[in-house]
């Protein structure tokens, strides 16, 4: 055991890290967490797409979240939306130390790929 001495000669104890307390992360800071790994797992984003809004509900050490997003269409949307999931569940344990125990994502808008590449000369 460490003893310090304090400016007024008191003696403080080192606390052991397991009894110093606990960090809180504050929710909004979860949010921005999962939001950039539904970014990540989604790749590059489209033109005229917002990128992904995450809510959070935080107690204790769990986290329930849910992902607002905007996909191409034609695409494997619910494999897109697996792999949303996965990198948010991923990223909030990895770098907030949170199980997270649901991951809603929410599709809010499909954006027609082909349409928009007809409209610009290219097909596929």
């Amino acid at each position: 055991m460490t003893v310090a001495h304090s400016d007024r000669g008191t003696q403080a104890r080192s606390v052991a890290p397991g009894d110093r307390g606990a960090t809180r992360i504050a929710d909004r800071v979860v949010a921005k967490i999962a939001g950039q790994a539904a970014r990540e797992a989604l790749g590059a984003p489209l033109p005229d797409s917002a990128p992904p809004n995450a809510t959070v509900v935080v107690h204790r050490d769990t986290a329930r979240v849910r992902v607002a997003v905007e996909l191409p269409y034609p695409s494997d949307i619910g494999g897109q939306c697996a792999a949303v999931r996965r990198r948010v569940t991923e990223r909030v344990g990895t770098l907030a130390g949170m199980h997270v125990s649901d991951v809603a994502v929410q599709v809010e808008r499909l954006l027609l790929t082909h349409a928009r590449d007809v409209a610009q000369g290219r097909t596929r």
